[in-house]
C-alpha cells in the first residue's frame, strides 16, 4: 500500500513538474503599443491580461511611437501589436513592410481620423476653418508630431489652402486637456483625433466634414504580427485572431482609465465582467 501510495504521489509530482515546466517553455510575448492613443492602451492591456491569466504567457507591454511599432514588428524584436490602423494611417508602414509581417485579423471596426470640433463651433468642413481662422487663434491642436492623422492634418492644410491655420503638435493627453478647457470654457477649438475615443463619450463632437478625402474613409484597427509568432505561441495567435470588439467595448475601458483606473486593472476590471466575451476569443 505504501509503494503505491509513493508512485501515485510521484506520478502527482511528475505532473506536476511538466506543468511547470510547460509553463516555463512558453516564450515571453513583447506587445508594442502608442502610448499617447488611450484605444491601443486599452486593447493592448486586455489582450496582455488575457495572455497572462488565461493561457500562461508572460507579456511585455512596450509604449512606442507608430513608426518605431511597425518596424518592431517587423524585425521580431515586438511579437504583435494591436494597434495597426489601416487603410490609410500607418498605410506607408504597412506597404513598406508587409512583406515582413502577418495581419491576424481586425480588432476594431469603423474607426476613423480626422479634425475634430465641439458640436457648437459654427465651421463644418475643413474648409470653413479659413473662414473662422481667428476663433481658432489660427491653430489646430495636434497631437505627438510623426503620427499618422498629423501627416494627414499637413496635407489638408495644403489641399484646403488653410494660410492661416498652423498644425501644433502636443499628445494624446496635451490635446484632450486643451479640450478640456475649450469645452468649459465653450470656446471654439479644431483638434486632431479619432474615434474610438473617450471623448466622444464625455462630449458632444463632430468630425469636420472631409469632402477631398484627405483623412481618407472609415478605417479598421488591426493585429499585426512577427510571422514568427504562430509557430512559437500557436494558442495565442489563435487568440489575438479573434479578439474583436465594439465601440461601447473598447469606450468603457477607456473611460475608466481616464476616470483614474490604472490601465492592467480596468483591464481586469473589463475582463470580470465580459467573461462570455473573453471565452469567445478563447474558444
Amino acid at each position: 500500500m505504501r509503494v503505491i501510495k509513493h508512485l501515485c504521489l510521484g506520478a502527482a509530482a511528475l505532473a506536476i513538474g511538466m506543468g511547470s515546466a510547460l509553463a516555463a517553455d512558453k516564450p515571453t510575448l513583447k506587445i508594442g503599443y502608442v502610448n499617447g492613443w488611450d484605444d491601443s492602451v486599452a486593447v493592448t492591456h486586455v489582450a496582455g491580461e488575457i495572455l497572462q491569466s488565461k493561457l500562461g504567457y508572460s507579456v511585455e507591454l512596450k509604449p512606442v511611437e507608430p513608426a518605431i511599432m511597425w518596424q518592431g514588428v517587423a524585425r521580431g524584436d515586438l511579437d504583435v501589436t494591436l494597434s495597426a490602423w489601416l487603410p490609410a494611417t500607418h498605410g506607408e508602414y504597412y506597404e513598406k513592410l508587409k512583406d515582413k509581417v502577418e495581419v491576424l485579423g481586425t480588432n476594431y471596426s469603423g474607426a476613423k481620423i480626422g479634425l475634430i470640433v465641439p458640436d457648437y463651433v459654427e465651421a463644418k468642413t475643413i474648409e470653413d476653418l479659413e473662414k473662422y481662422a481667428k476663433d481658432f487663434d489660427g491653430k489646430i491642436t495636434g497631437i505627438d508630431a510623426g503620427a499618422g492623422v498629423m501627416r494627414r492634418t499637413e496635407d489638408a492644410i495644403k489641399e484646403y489652402n488653410l494660410s492661416s491655420i498652423k498644425l501644433m503638435p502636443s499628445s494624446g493627453p496635451a490635446m484632450a486637456t486643451a479640450l478640456t478647457r475649450a469645452e468649459k470654457a465653450q470656446k471654439p477649438i479644431v483638434v486632431t483625433g479619432w474615434i474610438p475615443h473617450w471623448m466622444f463619450a464625455k462630449w458632444k463632437l463632430r468630425f469636420l466634414e472631409d469632402p477631398k478625402k484627405v483623412f481618407g474613409d472609415d478605417e479598421r484597427v488591426d493585429t499585426v504580427a512577427n510571422p514568427e509568432l504562430k509557430g512559437k505561441a500557436a494558442d495565442a495567435a489563435a487568440f489575438l485572431a479573434k479578439l474583436s470588439w465594439s465601440g461601447e467595448e473598447v469606450g468603457a475601458v477607456m473611460l475608466a482609465i481616464r476616470e483614474g483606473a490604472k490601465p492592467d486593472q480596468a483591464a481586469k476590471d473589463w475582463i470580470a465582467a465580459n467573461p462570455d466575451r473573453v471565452d469567445s476569443w478563447l474558444k
